[in-house]
């Protein structure tokens, strides 16, 4: 299996929705019956997502709250702002520095590798 460009190796597998995906790259996850795309108009009620909400007990999650899920985890990890860019095909600086969520866990991480730079420099002038 070709792996999906930017989809999560522990996500794309065949055992779920991707089986339905063509095995290029740049394949589209999720098509109309026809093969088309799916417009905003016509994609809530081609993919039957308020049943799965329903199915899945949730309510009032909209499609693109999966978007912005996933490039906020992406940001999280690490992503530049280079890379969160490609990732989301955008040009612009603000609509990438959207998903730029300062979190604690992210705070905590600075102020560690922080103080291991500064524990490093001490050692370093300590064994000099």
């Amino acid at each position: 299996m070709a792996a999906h460009l930017g989809i999560p190796a522990a996500l794309a597998t065949r055992d779920g929705h991707l089986r339905y995906v063509s095995h290029e790259d740049d394949a589209f996850v999720f098509l109309g019956t026809k093969g088309g795309f799916l417009r905003g108009g016509n994609f809530r009620r081609a993919t039957k997502w308020g049943d799965a909400l329903k199915e899945m007990g949730l309510t009032g999650l909209h499609f693109h709250d999966l978007r912005h899920t996933g490039n906020t985890l992406a940001a999280q990890s690490g992503a530049s702002l280079a890379d969160l860019k490609a990732r989301m095909r955008h040009d612009s600086d603000r609509a990438a520095m959207i998903y730029q969520h300062a979190t604690k866990d992210a705070d905590q991480r600075i102020a560690n590798a922080l103080s291991a730079r500064v524990e490093a420099e001490r050692k370093i002038s300590a064994d000099s």
